[in-house]
């Protein structure tokens, strides 16, 4: 399976990615060339950075203590995501938009080869603030870069039965994940992202983001493993 990009890639990174169980300063680093090597090439990118477990730790430090509402809880991880977005906004200061995008219709333009966000609000996951800026900026796509490598018919943790899917439609995406937002929730796109996806026609590329060689495949319009999810 191949794709082809225009110059502008809106990635969705996952939290888990960058912050597993700490920072993963060895992946960082590797990131960081590997998208040096495609600006090169002339290509841009709109970063959006998950929480991780940065914002479990938080969440679960704090329900320990009291009850916690989703609500809060998903605040906790929206601060988690910013702090997630600065570092990355630092270690590329060079190429970077010195804000972070951390509000929609914050900026009218791209003006930088990479631009920075993070959540915005609760009641959904960086997921949806990737395909919202897709919508807004014109981009028919975003990539996300998180932990499963494929859309699968069931949960893979849970079931090792569960077989991949390399394409699907967004109507049969949302029939097979929760119909609400649940911080912590753990669908490869969010339930009010693919809602804004599939009423945007927005397409959803799934790959694993530890994977930079298949990620580079990705983006060179060379045989790719992942999942497209699209309108159909």
């Amino acid at each position: 399976m191949t794709y082809k990009f225009g110059k502008t890639v809106v990635v969705a990174l996952g939290g888990s990615i960058i912050f597993p169980e700490k920072i993963d300063a060895q992946f960082i680093k590797f990131f960081k060339k590997f998208l040096e090597k495609h600006l090169r090439r002339g290509r841009r990118f709109v970063i959006i950075v998950g929480g991780g477990r940065l914002a479990r730790m938080f969440q679960e430090a704090a329900n320990a203590v009291v009850p916690v509402t989703d609500e809060d809880k998903d605040w906790i991880g929206i601060h988690s995501t910013r702090l997630n977005a600065h570092l990355l906004r630092t270690i590329f200061k060079d190429v970077a938009d010195p804000v972070v995008f951390d509000a929609r219709h914050k900026m009218k333009k791209l003006k930088y080869p990479i631009t920075v966000a993070s959540g915005w609000r609760p009641g959904w996951s960086t997921d949806y603030v990737a395909v919202a800026l897709a919508a807004d900026f014109g981009i028919p796509e975003v990539v996300v870069a998180g932990r499963p490598a494929y859309v699968y018919d069931k949960d893979h943790a849970l079931h090792r039965d569960a077989k991949p899917i390399k394409e699907i439609s967004w109507p049969r995406y949302r029939k097979m994940i929760p119909r609400k937002w649940v911080p912590g929730a753990h669908a490869p796109v969010d339930p009010v992202a693919a809602a804004l996806a599939e009423k945007r026609k927005i397409k959803a590329l799934i790959v694993n983001g530890k994977d930079l060689k298949n990620f580079d495949n990705l983006l060179r319009g060379r045989n790719f493993c992942g999942s497209v999810i699209e309108s159909r």
